[in-house]
């Protein structure tokens, strides 16, 4: 099968040139105990995988990339009861153990297990499974390895969705919409009345932006360098935009003394800060982004006791994805939630290299590739 595999991180732009990922042919791995095979029918390009070859987010090499796909269950192994071949499914990138502190407290994205086994490429139920011909290891990425035409996975590393989800559409829900309205409805759960500024409007903030419009009475101020993105997110529901010099004065239009949330979906630690100064009192900063680890934030310590001012990470939208994915892509059915406006075009598997300069300079939002 082929499989885009990472060898070195850090590779010098533009990747079109130093080619990163290399498409390589893997032998189609034979699920285990608990897991089943999945052929990939589109899976996405998301800022996650970008972080992994620039060498943000340190993982094992050589490592097959990709975490946000959908696709058909093709093989489903021993101990799996309630999946068949056919299913459509929707790939998660976390998979629940169901069994440490995070799991038994209904908080399954913090899954401890789950972050074992992803940091060190291997799969809930076992070390990895990929190889190359001559029998090299190959890391599995997030659980899910996505960038490959089959893909061996926990049962926790799927949702099964309805036949009537297109293929492009399926393929955003497993990072994307999970991490941005989740963001917006688990993390900060947003109520009717406030006010939100997103600072980043890649898919994740653009899922935010959709999400915040849907509650009642909620003004969403969206916030990003480039004017296309900005019009997207007037698209999607944002009640104002703007550049991130122009942030101070939107924020105060509003005639308040800050905004209730903000999200910063950059992956800055200086925006991080740029956010807590824009919160009103008692406001919440959601930190969905993922900055540099070598990144720190330098802020006035006194305004969370002193104002009420809280910091909250969200991992994967604090979602529940059984739960969550199901709920999402029923607000979709009844146009609440535009995700079609997110998908930039579809592309070969071949132009994924390509596709990271264009993602890394803001030119795509959601780019999907066709793997079979």
């Amino acid at each position: 099968m082929r499989s885009a595999v990472l060898h070195d991180a850090g590779a010098p732009r533009p990747y079109a040139t130093s080619t990163p990922l290399v498409l390589e042919e893997l032998s189609v791995p034979s699920p285990r105990s608990g897991e089943l095979r999945v052929r990939i029918e589109r899976a996405s390009l998301c800022h996650s995988d970008l972080s992994v070859i620039d060498g943000s987010r340190v993982r094992p090499l050589p490592m097959a990339l990709g975490h946000e796909a959908t696709g058909v269950v093709d093989v489903v192994g021993p101990d799996v009861a309630d999946i068949t071949v056919g299913d459509r499914v929707v790939l998660v990138f976390v998979p629940s153990c169901k069994s440490c502190r995070a799991c038994d407290a209904g908080r399954p994205a913090l899954c401890h297990r789950a972050a074992e086994v992803n940091g060190s490429g291997d799969l809930l139920h076992g070390p990895a499974l990929l190889r190359t011909g001559g029998g090299e290891r190959i890391n599995h990425h997030l659980g899910v390895s996505a960038f490959s035409e089959y893909v061996v996975v926990a049962r926790e590393s799927v949702v099964v969705i309805d036949d009537d989800v297109p293929f492009d559409i399926a393929a955003m829900f497993g990072c994307a919409a999970l991490t941005g309205i989740g963001a917006v409805l688990n993390t900060a759960q947003m109520t009717e009345g406030q006010s939100v500024i997103v600072f980043g409007l890649g898919a994740v903030g653009l899922m935010a932006v959709m999400a915040a419009a849907q509650v009642p009475g909620t003004t969403v101020i969206a916030i990003d360098p480039l004017p296309a993105k900005r019009e997207l997110a007037l698209r999607c529901g944002a009640t104002s935009v703007g550049a991130p010099h122009q942030a101070d004065v939107l924020v105060q239009a509003l005639g308040s003394d800050g905004v209730d949330v903000a999200i910063e979906a950059v992956g800055s630690a200086r925006v991080m800060e740029a956010c807590l100064g824009l919160l009103t009192r008692g406001g919440a900063l959601v930190s969905v982004g993922l900055p540099h680890p070598d990144q720190t934030i330098t802020t006035q310590a006194l305004q969370f006791a002193g104002a009420g001012k809280r910091l909250l990470g969200s991992y994967m939208g604090d979602s529940v994805p059984a739960r969550d994915i199901p709920a999402y892509l029923a607000l979709w059915r009844e146009g609440k939630l535009p995700v079609e406006l997110l998908h930039t075009d579809t592309r070969d598997l071949a132009d994924l290299n390509e596709s990271l300069d264009d993602l890394a300079d803001g030119r795509v939002v959601r780019r999907i590739f066709t793997l079979s």
